[in-house]
């Protein structure tokens, strides 16, 4: 079964490099009687990229990415209330935010990588099976399983304390699971992204401050951030053709100020300022020369490009990614006899 989205998400295509994630219509998985696996590693040495770059799990994850990616277009985020399939989800969001209160930062003499970040991690990992089972409705228990496995990895390494693109990467297929299960409806993908994944983005950032965790694989200055990738993807899809706020005026910060609560770029780009000093083009340079951009379009095309350079094409990222049923470690027929 192969491409994005299922009847239960919004369609789109888009163009992205040489590649065109088109989104086909086709069925959500039958949960009753689907065979779920737990996911495991398949990307183990460097020849396994060339068939993680052809394989199903890599188009239905970009048809996802594609597919929200239009989903929010134009769009603020302005909801007035949550939609009831998707409180659930935002109930388990909320305990996780909670049991950070719970379990505070240990007194310790490194300054960075607080061990307690280890507890919260654990104490994850022993009750992700209830919470998704209280979170879902009983008949996608099925799958739990399975896709518990893309929460747990969403937050962060608990030996190396740290966290990175390829975490936010498991939360993402984790999202693209849900739909696929059926457990959320395309009709609302823009609430999934502005709420669930927005919240979730939430969390994270608290486990950043409170837990002092690590960037994992930054590059530093050359970086488009330490931490996240996504966000700003979908962030300047929002602003696609917004009458006030181009490019150039996330530097701004009294525009930052004003709708960074609307718009998820500009929510990343508080968030930096708070945690970072000195000049903003020193600090965040590949961000910088962003704001140089004329239309916010390029924008989102030119990080969709870097995303899949920078992220889906490295080796140290994708060797941490979890192939199961859902998101399956193979090269679809078509692919195989496609002439190279």
């Amino acid at each position: 079964m192969l491409g994005w989205p299922p009847v239960c998400v919004v369609g789109g295509s888009g163009l992205v490099g040489d590649i065109l994630y088109h989104s086909p219509m086709m069925s959500c998985v039958n949960v009753d009687e689907f065979e779920f696996v737990p996911p495991k590693k398949a990307v183990l040495k460097m020849s396994d990229m060339e068939v993680w770059e052809k394989s199903e799990a890599y188009l239905e994850y970009m048809g996802f990415i594609m597919a929200m990616n239009e989903a929010v277009k134009h769009q603020p985020m302005k909801l007035s209330e949550t939609p009831e399939r998707l409180q659930g989800m935002m109930d388990l969001l909320k305990t996780l935010s909670d049991w950070v209160d719970e379990i505070p930062p240990i007194e310790q003499p490194q300054r960075f990588g607080n061990k307690a970040f280890r507890t919260w991690c654990s104490k994850l990992s022993g009750e992700a099976l209830q919470l998704l089972h209280k979170a879902l409705p009983e008949k996608f228990h099925r799958a739990v399983p399975e896709i518990k496995e893309y929460l747990v990895e969403s937050f962060g390494s608990a030996s190396r304390i740290d966290y990175g693109t390829g975490h936010e990467m498991a939360f993402c297929m984790f999202l693209c699971c849900l739909f696929k299960i059926g457990a959320f409806d395309r009709s609302e993908s823009m609430e999934v992204i502005f709420l669930v994944f927005n919240s979730y983005l939430e969390l994270v950032r608290k486990l950043q401050t409170v837990y002092r965790m690590e960037p994992a694989g930054s590059r530093g200055v050359w970086s488009l951030d330490d931490y996240q990738f996504i966000p700003f993807i979908w962030g300047s899809s929002q602003l696609i053709d917004h009458p006030r706020i181009e490019p150039r005026s996330f530097v701004q910060p009294d525009i930052v100020e004003s709708f960074y609560k609307d718009y998820m770029f500009l929510g990343c780009i508080r968030y930096i300022n708070q945690v970072k000093t000195g000049p903003f083009a020193e600090h965040s340079n590949q961000l910088w020369n962003i704001s140089a951009v004329g239309y916010w379009s390029k924008v989102n095309q030119g990080l969709i490009k870097m995303y899949k350079a920078e992220v889906l094409s490295k080796f140290p990222v994708v060797q941490h990614i979890l192939f199961g049923s859902l998101l399956p470690f193979r090269i679809p027929p078509k692919e195989l006899s496609t002439p190279q």
